[in-house]
C-alpha cells in the first residue's frame, strides 16, 4: 500500500491473517511505531511521515482522515488486537500487550475529552488528544462504550 494509513491495517481489522501468519508480527510493530501511526492518543489515520500527512484534500478544505485519530477505526483496530491476543500464535503476547495498551490510551483521552468539553468528538488530534471538528457526536464515536465493555 503506497500510503501507511488506516488501509494498511486491515487485514489485522478484519482478522483476515491467520494467527501464525509471519506478516502479523511486523504489522502489529508497525502499528506500535510512533513515527507511523500510534499515539498516546490512539491510531492516528494516515502515518506522519506521509507527504499527505494534515494536508488539505483541496483547496479551503482542512485534512480529513489524514492524520486525526478516529474512534470507529480504532475499534476495529481493538477488535483485531482482542482476537489475536485470545488467540494461539507467535504474536498472540505482543497482541495482548498492543490491545491493552491502545485500549487504555483510547479510552482515557476520551474521558478525559468528556470531562473537559462535555463532549464526545468526531475526531481527536494526533499531537494532543484534543476532540476536534463536530460535537457532540455519538455516532461511532460512542464505539467506546463497547471498547470499555471489551465487546467486538
Amino acid at each position: 500500500v503506497e500510503h501507511l494509513g488506516y488501509v494498511s491495517l486491515f487485514p489485522l481489522m478484519l482478522r483476515l491473517l491467520p494467527a501464525d501468519a509471519p506478516q502479523l508480527p511486523p504489522l502489529l510493530e508497525l502499528l506500535r511505531d510512533p513515527k507511523a501511526l500510534w499515539t498516546p492518543y490512539g491510531i492516528r489515520s494516515l502515518a506522519a511521515s506521509d507527504r499527505f500527512y494534515l494536508r488539505p484534500n483541496a483547496p479551503g478544505d482542512a485534512p480529513y482522515w489524514r492524520g486525526a485519530i478516529w474512534i470507529n477505526l480504532n475499534y476495529l483496530v481493538l477488535s483485531g488486537l482482542h482476537h489475536y491476543a485470545h488467540t494461539a500464535g507467535p504474536a498472540q503476547p505482543r497482541a495482548a500487550e498492543l490491545y491493552d495498551e491502545l485500549r487504555t490510551n483510547l479510552v482515557t483521552n476520551m474521558q478525559r475529552q468528556w470531562e473537559e468539553t462535555g463532549y464526545l468528538w468526531e475526531q481527536y488530534n494526533q499531537d494532543t488528544g484534543a476532540g476536534q471538528r463536530n460535537r457532540p457526536f455519538a455516532g461511532w464515536s460512542a464505539l467506546v462504550l463497547l471498547a470499555i465493555a471489551e465487546i467486538y
